[in-house]
């Protein structure tokens, strides 16, 4: 094999899951740059890296060295140090502080700040706090560095490491050591697959107790993520045993001692996480209560339609009206219907009726685009439900049954998105008293949390619903509204394009020329024609993987867009300042929820964190959490759920067949406010129309609601 010294200049490509990299190095002795290929994931720009491998010419590429094994090493002369300082690796030295630190320290720079940290006050203008922080980042970077090596001794992927240490500061080799499951529970991002890997190389006996009890809380929580409360005892033996490839007896026992140590609750069959048990029974519990307790006004009265429709300006027919004299009779009801069957102008009606009678209302909604689009139509403020109950982190809601909600109504659009942990949380802050009104649309997909709340609810008949079917004379001018219904009733949409219509079709068969379409109809033909900003168009894919999957679709779209140079590295990703983002997990510190989405607004490169804003709120991600962001020029489907786009464009090809659903097209057409562009094939289309195999999900719900 072949040795290398470099300086990495530029990282070309990285993915995050298997850690494959292409960098671009400054080597002595080479007059241009030379390329680097190999898992280097944690190789920052300015890094000097000794590197060790063999020369291969690759058809298409050219000469590339291909890396075998590397390591980090002090660069080895002054512009390679300031190029290392400057690199935002170490906070409070950016580039300009690197040159002054370099210029008067040379080449003793890095034993400075090992040996003498003290000295760097000599600095002009570099201030006491500021080498407070170099001082303490430098040591973090070390322990962070002895965690690499660590986890790299294991064959682990070393990106895992800065928040391995961010959760367990300087004992982080210990209690890996002394149990790496730990991992999977205490750090979001690290699966049990990881930490079973490391357990592997540390010789922890596949059938011991610790590593069956990470098995089978990994599976419970990977069937919720799938939206199952809970599972049933022979499925989750099963699903564990296959996971842990171990003996079932092994499995069993585990799920005996855990049982006993109520880590787990077992109903019947039924085997729950202690939070989904808790939030199932206390549901059905509270919505029972709810709907025996007595409102503040009569529940006889009438309401007078006509004289209402003339104070308003609205017509409403019959059942829009039953809907509006059953939110006066009803203590729990639900409003639901599709795009065009006036959902809306029957809440605008229910809120003037009850308004009329001196009731106090509240508004919210699962997401702060539904919220915001809430407020638009009534003139109201609509709250996200979180800032309804007033999270306050780490205490959790502020309202809740010791402090309930101030009001006598709540109406909840966009129902069908509550999972069972946040109705759980919301329904223990409605005061007995108060009315609640679910509104929202059932043939959408369920909600991305564990349960099938809404539906639920319906299927329980233990509470009035009112159904809207008829599409009103305005909506039916839509082609996006009137093609949502053909695909809902199992009828294939009409694809005739024309000047007039708000729907068009693209046919192509190719994923990679539909994925070129894509970003042409993006960043060119859509802006001109529907005078819109290519931020404003959002891309919705049925499925994260795949050429026409959302995650390579970013990165098209990303470089097709935003050619912005201020960017920092994470992971294999590249987060750009402009760069259009989705928060992926509920982040209850900076108060930002999965599916929210915004821009990055700047970066600060000396201390390695940038500012993203969602709707006007400024939040900052240090370097460590850019996982939990991911670009969003384009999204799934299911993260665009209670969201509503100016523009949408949807590829729907055969390549994303497992996900072919009817209810998954459904709720990405509905998406679309003002215009939809679908790429792909008409057998795709035909496919999911067809398609409507819903998975069951586990819950308990209904039955509960029956029993109480």
């Amino acid at each position: 094999m072949t040795k290398i010294r470099g300086v990495v200049e530029r990282i070309t490509y990285q993915n995050p899951e298997n850690g494959y990299s292409v960098l671009r190095v400054a080597v002595k002795g080479y007059n241009e740059l030379i390329t680097v290929v190999g898992n280097l994931v944690d190789a920052n720009v300015g890094s000097v890296l000794l590197i060790e491998g063999d020369w291969k010419v690759d058809k298409k590429y050219g000469s590339q060295f291909i890396a075998q094994k590397w390591e980090e090493t002090v660069p080895a002369t002054v512009f390679g140090i300031e190029k290392y300082l400057g690199s935002g690796l170490i906070k409070g030295v950016g580039p300009k502080f690197a040159k002054r630190i370099v210029n008067l320290f040379c080449m003793d720079t890095i034993s400075v700040i090992e040996d003498t940290p003290e000295r760097l006050n000599e600095v002009d203008g570099i201030g006491k706090k500021r080498v407070e922080m170099i001082v303490k980042s430098w040591e973090q970077q070390k322990e962070i560095k002895n965690i690499m090596l660590f986890l790299q001794g294991h064959d682990v992927s070393t990106s895992f490491a800065a928040k391995i240490y961010k959760t367990y500061g300087n004992d982080s080799i210990e209690i890996v050591k002394s149990n790496p499951y730990r991992l999977a529970d205490d750090i979001w991002g690290i699966g049990f697959k990881t930490v079973d890997s490391i357990a592997s190389k540390l010789g922890f006996d596949k059938n011991c107790f610790t590593r069956c009890r990470s098995g089978i809380l990994y599976t419970l929580n990977q069937l919720a993520d799938e939206g199952h409360v809970y599972a049933e005892k022979e499925q989750l033996i099963a699903k564990s045993t296959e996971l842990l490839n171990t003996e079932w007896e092994a499995v069993t026992d585990a799920l005996e001692k855990i049982l006993n140590t109520n880590d787990l609750i077992l109903d019947e069959e039924a085997i729950y996480l202690p939070p989904f048990y808790m939030a199932e029974t206390g549901v059905a519990r509270r919505l029972k209560l709810l709907n025996d307790s007595q409102a503040r006004i009569d529940t006889n009265l009438k309401v007078n339609i006509p004289k209402l429709q003339e104070k308003i300006g609205i017509e409403y027919d019959e059942i829009q009206a039953q809907g509006i004299q059953q939110a006066v009779n009803a203590k729990v009801m639900v409003l639901t219907g599709g795009p065009g069957t006036g959902k809306t102008t029957t809440t605008l009606g229910i809120i003037r009726v009850l308004q009329i009678m001196g009731l106090r209302i509240l508004l919210a909604a699962p997401t702060g685009h539904a919220a915001k689009r809430m407020t638009e139509t009534t003139g109201m403020e609509a709250k996200t439900i979180h800032r309804l109950l007033e999270f306050k982190p780490p205490e959790g809601y502020q309202k809740n049954e010791n402090s309930p909600l101030d009001g006598d109504v709540l109406i909840v659009d966009e129902s069908s998105m509550i999972d069972i942990i946040l109705m759980n949380s919301l329904l223990k802050a409605i005061p007995t008293h108060m009315k609640l009104i679910l509104v929202g649309d059932i043939d959408q997909l369920p909600s991305v949390g564990a349960g099938n709340v809404l539906r639920d609810i319906i299927d329980s008949e233990q509470f009035p619903v009112i159904r809207l079917t008829k599409i009103f004379r305005q909506a039916q001018s839509s082609r996006i509204i009137m093609n949502a219904h053909r695909i809902n009733a199992g009828e294939f949409p009409n694809l005739s394009n024309g000047r007039n219509t708000d729907f068009f079709y693209i046919e192509e068969e190719e994923p990679e020329l539909a994925a070129k379409k894509i970003v042409e109809l993006v960043k060119y033909r859509l802006p001109k024609y529907c005078h819109t900003a290519p931020s404003d168009i959002q891309v919705l894919s049925p499925m994260q993987r795949g050429v026409v999957g959302a995650a390579n679709l970013n990165i098209l779209l990303q470089e097709a867009i935003n050619q912005s140079d201020k960017c920092l590295y994470r992971a294999g990703r590249s987060f750009r300042q402009n760069d259009k983002v989705m928060q992926i997990r509920n982040n209850y510190d900076k108060e930002v929820f999965n599916g929210d989405i915004g821009i990055i607004s700047s970066i600060d490169f000396e201390n390695r964190r940038l500012t993203v804003i969602f709707d006007n709120r400024a939040v900052e991600y240090d370097v460590t959490e850019l996982d939990e962001l991911v670009q969003a020029y384009a999204i799934t489907i299911h993260k665009s759920q209670g969201s509503e786009y100016p523009v949408v464009v949807m590829p729907v090809m055969m390549t994303h067949f497992v996900m072919l659903q009817r209810n998954l097209i459904y709720t990405g057409i509905t998406r679309a406010k003002k215009m939809l562009v679908l790429v792909g094939t008409k057998k795709a289309i035909s496919y999911a129309v067809k398609h409507v195999t819903v998975t069951k999900r586990n819950t308990k719900l209904k039955e509960r609601l029956k029993e109480i």
